[in-house]
């Protein structure tokens, strides 16, 4: 993929200013890739390939890592380079729980703050998870799954209207792709996504109807129900 095709994701521009254009964009890149899993978790990132994958040297590369470190997402290792971190999965069950109590806050803000238009445009962003389990390919139902459900959680940020919770639930929902990436039981999103988008079209009937509490349960529940399925894989 050429630097120039690189989409930015939500925040990027920050980045970008912090770091300079072009590793902002590698940075854009690079964090793609680990949601994504495909850095291993604890393994070494070789700069070499990067370099010659991007075509830079490697000072934009070093920038980029450091902006992922400060994500959470990759440890530096002086003289040694960099990889991605290593949750345990007592840590990250300690995450989801502490997520789904935030997206629980959110979404009940969202559920008294909406406006008519965003309802309209949520509704149009959440046929994006629909049939997916029809993709005769695990991974690729996973990836599917994955970029329409950051869609559907960014919208019903913005309807929150809240700078705060949005900045903070960006940052949170990229580690949560990471810690799902990554696991050994990632894939198993392939097999659920009739499910996981079974409990958006809840939680959208929740906003619809300015039901703040149930918005924030059935939000809750969601992000929790990402404990089990990374504790019980599925076969193919």
């Amino acid at each position: 993929m050429a630097i120039s095709d690189l989409t930015p994701h939500p925040g990027s521009s920050q980045r970008q200013a912090a770091g300079g254009r072009l590793s902002g964009r590698v940075y854009e890149e690079l964090k793609d890739r680990l949601l994504e899993g495909r850095f291993e978790q604890g393994k070494r990132i070789s700069m070499e390939a990067l370099k010659a994958d991007f075509g830079v040297s490697k000072q934009p590369i070093m920038e980029a890592f450091r902006l992922l470190a400060a994500d959470g997402l990759v440890e530096i290792l002086p003289q040694i380079g960099c990889r991605p971190v290593r949750y345990t999965a007592e840590e990250a069950a300690d995450f989801f729980r502490v997520f789904a109590g935030y997206e629980g806050a959110v979404a009940e803000a969202a559920a008294l703050r909406r406006t008519p238009e965003q309802m309209a445009q949520l509704r149009g962003i959440s046929t994006e998870t629909e049939g997916l389990d029809a993709l005769p390919d695990a991974d690729a139902r996973a990836r599917a799954y994955r970029r329409g459900n950051r869609r559907f959680h960014q919208a019903l940020q913005e309807m929150a209207h809240s700078r705060v919770m949005s900045a903070i639930s960006q940052r949170m929902w990229d580690l949560s792709d990471y810690l799902v990436g990554t696991s050994e039981t990632g894939g198993t999103f392939g097999h659920q996504t009739a499910q996981r988008h079974g409990e958006h079209q809840d939680i959208l009937r929740a906003l619809e109807e300015g039901d703040s509490m149930a918005a924030r349960d059935l939000m809750s529940a969601h992000i929790l129900h990402t404990v089990e399925l990374l504790r019980s894989p599925e076969s193919d």
